[in-house]
């Protein structure tokens, strides 16, 4: 089964549940500059499962786009992606266990056709903070799983939370049966063998953690995930995801022009591929900071596996075609920006051959000093260097000291390298906690501003004027908008006092639920038309601003303070950038 087809199957069988199909989030959240990307189809839901109304209703499902950074060194081995697609469905405050592990045993049976002896499943074992999932348990009973397949588990295994902070709660997992043997007697689930693979996770989060401990939600919901790769892989009987159809062809291309075979650096090239291809289709471009950081990093790290697989750099824009023809099917959008894509890949690659010529000639330095000295080993720490500044492969230095008859400390290169990968992967971490906590009043107030300062320069400088982003700290606002030219002091007093008056008139901030096209006949703005489903939330401020948004907003201008534009300047072509502070 193709995973287009389990897609679909998927959002059908929860539409045909009464559930409404949103769309993906983009994978740069909008309006939060904490978090680097979309890594879960529950992070853009937060505001929901803590209690706001969502638009489309308290039954939802959809596809989730999302990348996840803290494994990008692990990619290359037979599991670990960093772009992936989860599929999910929720409840907020309607159905509880029950109804969803119900209809999550009927999906993987009739819909998917797993044999049910396939199947087992875990439940959370209990603790001090919350008492035994009996429950799930006897729910999985009298839907057909018995109690020789139903383990149980503590917070390690069977409780959800992103980051240390935010709704949490006990979850259920659903594992496949591989059919290998198992390792032991005592082989199950919680087991790393690779008899047991996890399929689905649900998530009954009735609970928010913070540094005082855990309280009760006002509703109890209902948070789901199934990872579309990993599932088309196990229905396909392939032993990973690079066989199957979204990476094949590409794996098929470079195994064909490859001149060294090396399948550990055909799939780093695969998957870095796709995963930039949907960095960049969603907006983002590479650079030395946060998300553009990654983006480089990915297609740095292709580059430098590519050259691994001696293929030749000129027939990276064949790859990226027979990538995205691969992934067309599920992401038809990619078509109009191929070429876009394409141009942005091609640039970086090329930029990178720079960077890694220069690598090549500070490793010569470092060559000639270490004979010079005497010294037969090039330290780790140049070798980390080498790696961490010029982005120079270690095993690039490592061949180049061999032909200079030159031994590398690759033990304590190791040891830095694996320090250098401990923090990057609590950076990432951090990232996402900071963005389930990033909704607090001071960011409520400065989401309401972005409207207001968006009607003031419509004011100021025309209809031309629409959103292109907006980033948001506790700090500041910053505010990109479509205009051609600097703007002068005298439009820039303007806009300032314009948005003042409206937050000294004190207006009412309402919040409108209706159909999208009924919202844009009325005028509505929308940054991203496309994120937003058929039915959607749509805030106005007096007569001076209506935009379709999800939130957060305070109840009325007045309560945002004095605003302050601290600089404009240029953000891209076309685009300029407004910082501004509420004081």
């Amino acid at each position: 089964m193709k995973a287009i087809e389990i897609r679909n199957k998927y959002l059908n069988f929860f539409k045909n549940h009464n559930h409404a199909v949103i769309p993906s989030a983009p994978l740069i959240p909008e309006n939060d500059p904490s978090v680097l990307f979309t890594t879960a189809g529950m992070q853009p839901l937060v505001p929901y499962l803590l209690g706001q109304k969502h638009p489309a209703g308290n039954r939802l499902t959809d596809y989730q786009k999302c990348v996840r950074t803290n494994d990008i060194d692990e990619v290359g081995d037979n599991r670990h992606l960093t772009y992936f697609e989860m599929l999910g469905n929720w409840s907020l405050g309607d159905y509880f266990k029950e109804e969803s592990i119900a209809m999550s045993y009927e999906f993987l049976t009739k819909e998917l056709g797993i044999p049910s002896e396939k199947i087992s499943v875990t439940c959370f074992a209990g603790d001090d903070d919350c008492e035994r999932d009996n429950l799930a348990a006897e729910c999985w009973k009298k839907a057909g799983i018995p109690e020789e397949r139903i383990y149980f588990f503590g917070k390690d295994d069977n409780w959800w939370i992103a980051g240390e902070e935010g709704p949490c709660g006990p979850d259920t997992e659903m594992f496949y049966d591989t059919g290998k043997p198992k390792c032991s007697p005592e082989c199950n689930p919680s087991c790393g063998c690779g008899k047991y693979v996890e399929i689905w996770n649900n998530v009954f989060m009735e609970f928010y953690k913070d540094k005082n401990g855990y309280r009760k939600l006002e509703q109890q919901n209902v948070d789901t995930g199934l990872g579309l790769e990993r599932m088309a892989m196990l229905l396909q009987k392939k032993e990973t995801p690079f066989e199957i159809e979204i990476f094949a062809p590409v794996m098929e291309k470079l195994e064909e022009l490859q001149k060294v075979d090396n399948i550990q650096s055909r799939r780093i090239v695969a998957e870095h591929l796709r995963s930039s291809i949907m960095i960049i289709n969603d907006g983002g471009r590479p650079s030395n900071v946060d998300r553009g950081y990654i983006l480089r990093r990915l297609l740095r790290r292709m580059t430098r596996h590519m050259n691994k697989l001696e293929i030749d750099l000129d027939k990276l824009g064949e790859i990226i075609d027979i990538s995205i023809d691969s992934l067309k099917e599920l992401y038809p959008e990619l078509i109009n920006n191929r070429d876009s894509i394409k141009q942005t890949i091609i640039a970086e690659k090329d930029k990178f051959i720079k960077t890694l010529k220069n690598g090549e000639r500070e490793f010569d330095k470092v060559a000639n000093r270490a004979k010079a000295e005497g010294k037969d080993t090039i330290e780790a720490q140049v070798v980390f260097n080498l790696y961490e500044t010029y982005g120079f492969p270690p095993e690039m230095t490592e061949e180049l000291a061999k032909e200079q008859g030159l031994k590398v400390d690759m033990k304590n290169y190791q040891k830095l390298f694996e320090e250098h990968q401990a923090k990057s992967r609590m950076g990432s971490e951090a990232k996402f906690k900071g963005g389930l906590a990033s909704t607090g009043e001071i960011e409520t107030k400065y989401h309401t501003a972005t409207h207001l300062l968006n009607a003031a320069l419509k004011q100021v400088l025309g209809d031309h004027v629409h959103q292109k982003g907006s980033n948001i700290t506790t700090e500041r606002m910053r505010f990109d908008f479509s205009h051609g030219a600097k703007m002068t002091d005298e439009e820039k007093q303007k806009t300032e006092d314009l948005v003042n008056e409206y937050i000294k008139q004190d207006l009412p901030v309402e919040k409108m639920e209706m159909k999208k096209e009924d919202a844009l006949k009325l005028g509505a703005e929308a940054m991203f038309l496309d994120k937003y489903g058929d039915e959607v939330t749509v805030y106005k401020i007096g007569d001076v601003s209506l935009e379709l948004c999800g939130g957060p907003h305070v109840k009325r201008t007045g309560e945002l303070g004095t605003f302050k534009i601290q600089k404009e300047e240029a953000s891209s072509a076309g685009v300029r950038r407004i910082k501004a502070v509420l004081l």
